[in-house]
């Protein structure tokens, strides 16, 4: 039920526009927002797309005069699509000449002219809605976006323009690697990165005007950046965050189609009296934005909530080395306390019981009648070892840093939990295998601790 579901929203002739148009919008949108979102200039989509706006209206104005009807769909597109176009680059040259000429903050250039496009917008569709009221309603849509509307010509349309896109980015791939890395070396490379530059906003500026049919003026930066933010925390090679923001784009702007339908569709039968609608564009952002923000918390090396996974596991076998240490320290054949483990260790009674429970399940450790710990067989290694790799890192301050034996107990004390065997191996051959650190206490001998 739910394949044919997905399988009619690419074949039904009423759901294939939308779908299909949203997503070769967002696969546009993306590309370009990641090469936006890493030269650290997100709000220029922003400000771009309320830019397009004032083209908007032109666009019906002189369509308007003209006398193309509502009916010619495919005239009018063009019509707006053009207006769009040019006062987003209208907006671009503003822009560039307020922070390059007058020496304008960039922030302050683009709110700037963000804010007076849109005002003029704004005011030409006041006027728009009196003198060509049949036409007034495509203006409403660009601004709030209405996919639902799209016919296959928009499909044709925005087909070519997102094509466009794709196969200037695959042409000239390396030198917007280039400049949008390290503009001063693309400079010295003799690249003509002013001229690459004007590509690239030109590019920004079609992406705009593809998207605002879709999801509106007031919601097109999200879709240049949110593809571009999920994507970005899975790798750091440029070409795979290309493809994964599209992916993540194109996915958005499925989904976005999928859930408004059929949630719509849902609440429409569940609450017949509610009359609740689900629009598509915002329902494309929603769900962007849910993807960037699934990835900000659980992408494998950058997620929020994996790396407080991992610190939180660093920390626990930080306590567990420094407990065993402790012991290793007090004495190694006299039981220990909870009371003398604790004079030592910085954290919570009941997080210290538990600690020392799992130390005992995982075998390290073992309790007596009296709830006295002892290290065992295998906790004695464990410990030897920390201590051993703490004072070889002392001995490898002093001696090759020169540092005083008063000063290296600290750094030790950090280090110890995260040498590996090979820096131990280094370590060993480079100190000659020291019998004794700066403080001529003994180092334990080296062995096989890493087999356990």
């Amino acid at each position: 039920m739910m394949a044919q579901g997905v399988y009619a929203f690419f074949t039904d002739p009423i759901l294939r526009a939308p779908t299909l148009g949203c997503m070769l919008m967002c696969l546009a949108a993306s590309l370009m927002g990641v090469i936006l979102f890493l030269r650290k200039q997100s709000l220029v989509g922003e400000a771009l797309s309320h830019a397009a706006y004032p083209g908007v209206i032109l666009g019906v104005v002189i369509a308007g005069s003209l006398w193309v009807q509502e009916s010619e769909e495919i005239k009018l597109a063009i019509f707006i699509l053009l207006g769009a176009f040019a006062t987003s680059l209208l907006g671009l040259w503003a822009i560039q000449f307020l922070t390059k000429r007058l020496r304008v903050p960039s922030d302050a250039a683009l709110c700037f002219v963000l804010s007076s496009f849109f005002g003029v917008g704004l005011t030409l569709a006041s006027e728009v809605q009196f003198a060509f009221t049949t036409l007034y309603k495509q203006v409403l849509s660009y601004l709030y976006g209405q996919a639902a509307t799209m016919t296959d010509i928009h499909i044709l349309i925005y087909g070519v323009l997102a094509l466009s896109i794709l196969v200037v980015i695959i042409i000239f791939y390396k030198e917007l690697q280039t400049i949008t890395f390290d503009s001063h070396y693309a400079k010295s490379l003799g690249m003509p990165v002013r001229r690459l530059d004007t590509l690239l906003f030109v590019l920004v500026a079609l992406a705009v005007i593809i998207g605002i049919r879709s999801v509106g003026v007031v919601l097109m930066s999200a879709m240049l950046i949110a593809p571009a933010v999920a994507a970005r925390q899975f790798s750091n090679r440029l070409s795979i965050v290309f493809g994964l923001a599209a992916f993540f784009g194109m996915l958005s702007g499925f989904l976005g189609n999928y859930f408004s339908v059929q949630l719509t569709e849902m609440f429409a039968t569940s609450y017949p009296q509610a009359r609740i609608i689900l629009p598509t564009g915002p329902m494309i952002v929603l769900v962007a934005s849910t993807i960037s923000v699934g990835a900000l918390l659980l992408a494998p090396e950058r997620g929020l909530l994996l790396r407080l996974g991992r610190i939180i596991r660093f920390r626990y076998r930080c306590i567990c080395e420094n407990i065993l240490k402790t012991m290793w320290r007090i004495e190694l054949q006299m039981p220990v306390s909870v009371k003398q483990i604790a004079k030592y260790q910085a954290t919570t009674p009941v997080y210290l019981r538990f600690i020392l429970w799992q130390m005992k399940q995982n075998g390290w450790i073992e309790q007596d009648k009296q709830n006295y710990y002892r290290l065992t067989i295998d906790g004695k290694h464990r410990a030897a070892k920390i201590v051993r790799l703490h004072r070889l890192w002392e001995v490898y301050l002093v001696k090759y840093l020169g540092m005083g034996p008063e000063r290296v107990h600290r750094n030790a004390e950090e280090m110890e939990h995260i040498i590996t065997p090979e820096l131990e191996k280094e370590l060993t051959d480079l100190l000659q295998d020291p019998q004794r650190d700066p403080h001529q206490q003994p180092i334990p001998p080296q062995q096989d601790f890493y087999a356990r």
